[in-house]
């Protein structure tokens, strides 16, 4: 077997450590633990250690430093970091000493039994493992790309990472492309990934709604444009089994505007419900409109729109619908396919606010209401169309008006969230047998009391780990989760990744 030494300065990750993994099973034994960096070295000076499991953040001595200092004690060790802190730099340094993997705090039970697999393979083969270090650096790709196209890192910590990922940007221009795929969407990024390494002017990631994302920079722009669009249809041919759908972006200047050409491709795609016999959509030429519309969709005040519905006046939203088709009508060389065009708008913004809203997607309703654009002819089944969907739209939003006991137990959960809750307790509150208030609650949700709570908290901790550096086990324990265990499983099952994956790509 091989020999494992822990070292930590929370005594709970360590009593974790011994207890999350089989560790006989997975042929290695703990032949020791330390609370800081200086304990362990010292230990290890008197014991055989083939796998070092270390923090980084400890006093008297870094795990860095522990790590320099071991391997002159034992030149052929293995080196796993976990760490509380997503920190370029340490990430930087620890790769730089060869460590297997950096996992991040609270740690990924799977993620660590992975690792320690592909340590041990390592250690009995004398074989460099690269799928580890692989995924790692793809966990931090998604991360940076996504935090540079939305405009949250820094130039010069952009600039770091992109250097350490091997990124090739540094072009005069750049245009994005979003793919968005109904399942296997790692098999299919795999693939797509394998296929465009070949070309050093492509970078590709995942974002955090699942899609995957294509990065050309180009010197050439109309060049380039054509290049890309020729691979993308490559691409769908040679996945036609798995249809794809691809939407492209504007091109726009680097190193000013990368997020510019991002967003287009992410609004392109919701332009598959206004043309769902597409399966790729240029934002360019929608933009532009082929048949060289004369109005573009600023003419429309969305922000108004966006206060009517929040505020569910269906009597001014209605009002403002009709202004404004009239306003439109009156404007020189209108054509009928400018207002089809307009009214398309107007239902993917309602389609985004109620979305935003509730959560969730009326998929029906909308796509009943793109058909009946698509069909109208004349300006008065267009408007029509337009009010029916804006009062549905408003509707979805009255209909959620819950009764009183529950309009209570919803403000009592939003408020009291991170306590104990449970049927038994909030209908000794409320003064109402429990087992009717789980079926009251049920049929005016639409969930389970306990879906319902699972699903708050998460959405709860999600904000904190956009929000804030707190550990994981402190944010589960924050939005009411003492069992670190179940909440990474609730957290995986409402989300799809665990926290720390979630984390890793913000």
């Amino acid at each position: 077997m091989f020999r494992v030494f822990l070292v930590d300065d929370e005594p709970f990750i360590i009593e974790g450590l011994y207890d999350i993994i089989d560790w006989a099973e997975t042929g290695l034994e703990i032949v020791g633990h330390a609370s800081n960096g200086q304990k362990a070295l010292d230990a290890m000076q008197e014991t055989s250690v083939d796998i070092l499991l270390t923090d980084i953040s400890m006093p008297v001595m870094t795990g860095l430093e522990l790590i320099r200092h071991a391997r002159t004690v034992h030149p052929d060790l293995k080196v796993i970091v976990l760490s509380g802190f997503d920190e370029f730099s340490y990430l930087k340094e620890g790769m730089m000493l060869g460590i297997e993997n950096y996992l991040l705090k609270p740690i990924n039970i799977q993620e660590l039994k992975a690792t320690l697999h592909n340590t041990v393979e390592k250690l009995n083969t004398l074989e460099e493992n690269q799928q580890v270090q692989a995924y790692s650096k793809q966990i931090l790709k998604d991360n940076t790309l996504h935090r540079w196209l939305t405009n949250q890192i820094a130039p010069l910590e952009f600039d770091e990472r992109a250097d350490l990922l091997g990124m090739n940007l540094d072009r005069a221009y750049m245009l994005a492309s979003v793919i968005r795929v109904s399942s296997d969407a790692a098999a299919v990024f795999e693939f797509i990934s394998d296929q465009v390494q070949a070309y050093d002017w492509i970078t590709s990631f995942f974002d955090m709604d699942g899609d995957i994302v294509l990065l050309a920079a180009m010197d050439d722009a109309d060049r380039g444009r054509a290049d890309l669009t020729a691979l993308l249809q490559q691409l769908q041919t040679d996945l036609q089994d798995r249809p794809l759908r691809i939407s492209i972006g504007s091109v726009e200047l680097l190193p000013e505007q990368p997020g510019q050409s991002y967003a287009a491709a992410k609004k392109a795609q919701e332009y598959f419900w206004v043309y769902p016999e597409l399966n790729m959509i240029d934002y360019t030429e929608l933009a532009m409109n082929q048949d060289n519309r004369k109005v573009d969709f600023s003419i429309i005040d969305w922000p108004v729109y966006a206060k009517l519905i929040i505020a569910k006046d269906q009597e001014k939203l209605r009002e403002q619908i009709q202004n404004d088709f009239k306003r439109i009508q009156a404007l020189p060389g209108i054509t009928p396919h400018d207002f089809q065009n307009i009214a398309f708008e107007m239902i993917i913004h309602f389609k985004l606010e109620i979305k935003a809203i509730r959560h969730t997607e009326e998929l029906d309703a909308y796509n009943h209401a793109f058909h009946q654009i698509r069909s109208a002819v004349t300006l008065e089944e267009l408007e029509t169309a337009i009010l029916e969907i804006a009062h549905t739209t408003i509707g979805f939003l009255i209909s959620d008006v819950r009764s009183p006991i529950v309009q209570q137990v919803l403000k009592y959960i939003h408020q009291s969230y991170a306590e104990e809750l449970s049927l038994k307790m909030l209908g000794a509150h409320y003064h109402i047998h429990p087992v009717y208030l789980g079926q009251l609650f049920h049929k005016e949700i639409n969930e389970t009391f306990t879906e319902y709570i699972n699903r708050y908290r998460i959405e709860k901790a999600k904000e904190l780990l956009k929000t804030t550096h707190s550990k994981v086990h402190v944010i589960a324990n924050e939005v009411g989760y003492s069992e670190l265990g179940y909440f990474y499983k609730q957290f995986k099952k409402y989300v799809g990744i665990s926290p720390t994956d979630y984390r890793g790509l913000l």
